[in-house]
């Protein structure tokens, strides 16, 4: 059986890589479609490491014929796609599998074009997505990113190499791109948690995107404190941050769901820089894209309004690890699912019972 899993992005392949590794070891061939528009030079490196072959494609109409032509088993795609009609009409089966477990009504929408199979999550948004598309094919798995936190593969990082102390906790902030709070954290704030590691992963697009520059130039103070280590580009995966962190900061990142999942605390960070173009008499965007309906994260654990109140909030909550234990099982039930490491196997098995279907 060959798989392609469609690499619009290059932030698809922490969700992307633990399936690849089932499929590897059950002999299956696997290739990527990655795409030159929206991935650069820079990330060849980790492309390469995925250890299967980068087939390069400008855009989904080049991607599409790429498609026919390999004529594999299976396209997996993290997103919606244009030329599903055309796969389909070849005998090409897709499958849809979202990058993120986040709130944006977008994880439900991308569905609005059937694909022959999305695997999903957790049971309440399995729930919800049957009763946005009754007709069409959900399965639930689990979040396949995860598997290798909860089968005990990932080894975290390595703190003696960075710099850091391994008898101080760990701080974990993980600011989205858009709307974030990175640019409402003070220039010096690593100096107000001089008693904790601070880790730093922004989203992909942070770096990737000109107009994200101050968010840059955020990063480059920060990361010049002791206390402090701020994720490379190259530094794709959340997992190994996760695996050492002790709390989490973020606003409104799929990270906090992920997170919650570990049984650690979050903060979400109520304060946020909104992009012009969704202020003022605009802001009807800003609710259409990320939707008062939609905020799932309300009781996932403790929100604070400002970066004042977080300097007591972070210590507070560290101590207090069990106040929200029963809210995070619920969410991690709900948005995330089965917890064992096994999504990945649940997905490949899922594939392999389908292939003379």
């Amino acid at each position: 059986m060959l798989v392609i899993f469609d690499t619009a992005n290059v932030y698809y392949l922490p969700q992307f890589q633990p399936i690849i590794r089932v499929l590897l070891a059950n002999n299956h061939e696997v290739k990527l479609a990655c795409y030159s528009s929206n991935i650069s030079e820079s990330f060849k490196g980790v492309l390469v490491e995925v250890g299967v072959e980068c087939c390069w494609v400008a855009d989904e109409k080049s991607a599409s014929k790429l498609y026919v032509d390999l004529k594999p088993t299976y396209v997996f795609f993290g997103n919606s796609f244009k030329y599903l009609d055309v796969l389909h009409g070849t005998g090409i089966k897709t499958a849809q599998l979202g990058h993120g477990v986040g709130p944006k009504p977008s994880y439900y929408h991308k569905s609005s074009t059937p694909m022959t199979i999305r695997f999903i999550e957790g049971s309440g948004r399995l729930a919800k997505i049957k009763e946005l598309y009754p007709s069409d094919k959900f399965v639930q798995v689990g979040f396949s990113k995860l598997d290798p936190i909860f089968n005990s593969q990932e080894k975290g990082l390595n703190y003696s190499l960075l710099g850091l102390d391994v008898k101080k906790p760990t701080i974990l902030y993980a600011p989205t791109f858009n709307p974030s709070s990175l640019e409402c954290f003070p220039d010096d704030w690593p100096k107000d948690f001089v008693d904790y590691n601070i880790l730093i992963k922004p989203h992909t697009f942070t770096y990737t995107i000109e107009q994200y520059a101050k968010q840059r130039t955020k990063l480059e103070k920060w990361a010049r404190f002791s206390n402090v280590y701020v994720a490379s580009p190259s530094d794709l995966s959340l997992l190994p941050f996760m695996k050492n962190a002790d709390i989490l900061l973020s606003e409104a990142s799929s990270t906090l769901f992920e997170f919650a999942a570990l049984g650690k605390p979050v903060i979400v960070c109520n304060f946020f820089k909104i992009k012009w173009s969704y202020r003022g008499p605009l802001r009807y965007r800003f609710e259409k894209r990320f939707g008062k309906d939609n905020v799932l994260y309300k009781n996932i654990g403790l929100h604070v309004k400002s970066y004042s109140k977080l300097l007591l909030a972070v210590p507070l909550q560290l101590k207090n690890v069990a106040e929200y234990t029963k809210r995070r099982l619920d969410y991690t039930k709900e948005h995330v699912g089965p917890t064992d490491g096994k999504a990945s196997q649940r997905i490949v098995a899922y594939l392999e019972g389908t292939i003379n279907t």
